[in-house]
């Protein structure tokens, strides 16, 4: 094998799971000794149409959607240990996406087990079983593709002897190794794993063979790795619910408490901005029984991963957090690029943020472009504001005599966008936008920009018609 390549030789994995799989579960995997992890089952179509976008505020690559949902995130903590799974049916798919992966992965495997409706519908997952013919295609075609090795994972057939040569045919393939979860396709987690299937798979192929299936009734514990190996006579391990109840099984020093392994996993969760919801399934994966303990109605009634982090007392982790990522983000962006006007379609744009320390306490870009649009009988400033997904930052866009105007640079709320629209529209038409030293252009009266009656603050000056302000 050539060096720096992934070796699934004598390795303990976490295994790809819907829901579960996902960074913050992965980093916590090898935090606590696992050598390999997968992410959960991605599907070819989807990841197909997403960009590869990186993300310099959380120092991650993002794999990103048209609708600006993020599917796949890695770093650089787990580039040389992370398996990128895929769901396909079609070899000339699944290598767009191998492709589109494999400078920031280890390794790229194909499902081949998963029984589940949303899998098999489409002739992925366990249904590529009945059709070996495809699976060597997918896999040939992804072994000559691509750079990286390639693994797949595949449920036990009906006969020991399908089973074996299925597992021969794989090998033919030039795949680095092959998982086999001791099931049928009709078995689920309630029913015995069968090792003795994994055993004779493993005598018969030269490929590592990683054992899969043994959460119900062989691992417990981190010592109980080994005799499940043993057992089965696989190179290699890959636990799934063992490690999504309690991921410390990894640790060879023994497991830590169940509140230590959550607050752990949460904190990578705020640190790289997971969607609150997986992180919510994540912990109540957790929390098992204890569900519907204060807790855990607490974690379920949480909407945002701030809430999340109150539950567990890291309300001030959260809140370090936050600034940190907010200063990486106002670093990256201050003078990044030129502010001068950019034509996007039938929007002006500049790259500008709203500062608010620019501007007098009672004072904001808004209330100057409401003012001047009075001024010359213009209806409203109009604002469309949209966030995105992979860090939550807003972009807004005003509209002002049928002209729009918004800001390359997002913003962390959506008040700051507005501002950052605002800014772009009034330097455009050559309007004055109210900062501090600014010449007094009259659209706010004096006592209002100097913040002496405190009988304004807050509220709207009323305006005459005509479009004058009232000075109170």
């Amino acid at each position: 094998m050539a060096a720096g390549r992934l070796s699934f030789s004598n390795i303990t994995a976490l295994a790809p799971m819907v829901r579960v799989g996902t960074l913050p579960m992965r980093l916590l995997a090898l935090d606590y000794g696992a050598d390999v992890v997968y992410c959960e089952e991605l599907i070819d179509i989807k990841m197909a149409q997403c960009q590869r976008v990186v993300n310099e505020v959380l120092e991650t690559v993002d794999f990103v959607a048209p609708d600006d949902r993020v599917m796949f995130r890695t770093c650089e903590r787990e580039k040389g240990n992370v398996v990128f799974q895929m769901g396909t049916a079609d070899p000339d798919r699944a290598l767009a996406v191998a492709r589109l992966v494999e400078k920031d992965v280890a390794a790229v495997d194909v499902n081949m087990g998963c029984p589940k409706e949303y899998s098999t519908k489409g002739g992925m997952g366990a249904a590529l079983l009945s059709d070996p013919d495809k699976i060597e295609a997918i896999l040939r075609t992804l072994v000559t593709g691509v750079s990286i090795p390639v693994t797949c994972k595949i449920r036990i057939l009906p006969s020991l002897e399908e089973t074996i040569s299925l597992v021969r045919r794989i090998e033919k393939t030039g795949a680095a190794a092959v998982a086999v979860h001791g099931r049928f396709k009709e078995e689920r987690p309630r029913h015995p794993v069968h090792c003795d299937y994994i055993q004779a798979v493993a005598q018969a192929v030269s490929i590592p063979v990683i054992a899969n299936g043994g959460s119900l009734d062989h691992v417990k514990t981190n010592a109980d790795i080994e005799e499940f190996r043993k057992v089965t006579g696989a190179s290699s391990v890959m636990l799934a619910r063992a490690a999504m109840w309690n991921a410390s099984v990894f640790r060879s020093q023994g497991a830590l408490p169940l509140e230590k392994i959550m607050e752990d996993y949460l904190k990578y969760a705020i640190r790289y901005d997971n969607n609150a919801f997986n992180t919510k399934y994540c912990l109540c994966q957790m929390l098992r029984d204890k569900v519907e303990s204060p807790l855990g109605k607490q974690v379920q009634a949480a909407q945002t991963n701030a809430e999340i982090s109150e539950a567990y007392g890291l309300q001030e982790f959260y809140r370090q957090t936050q600034e940190q990522l907010q200063a990486r983000r106002d670093a990256l962006q201050s003078g990044s690029q030129p502010e001068r006007p950019v034509t996007d379609g039938d929007v002006t744009t500049m790259a500008v943020k709203f500062e608010r320390r620019e501007y007098p306490p009672q004072i904001t870009p808004k209330m100057f472009l409401l003012e001047w649009s009075r001024k010359e009988k213009l209806e409203q400033p109009q604002y469309e504001t949209v966030q995105r997904a992979q860090d939550r930052a807003f972009q807004s866009t005003v509209t002002v005599a049928q002209k729009k105007y918004r800001s390359s640079l997002w913003e962390k709320s959506k008040k700051f966008a507005e501002q950052a629209a605002a800014i772009v529209c009034l330097r455009v038409l050559g309007v004055p936008e109210g900062r501090i030293g600014e010449e007094d252009s009259g659209l706010v009266c004096k006592r209002k920009r100097e913040g002496k009656d405190g009988s304004l603050h807050g509220s709207r000056a009323p305006h005459l018609p005509g479009g004058g302000v009232l000075c109170l």
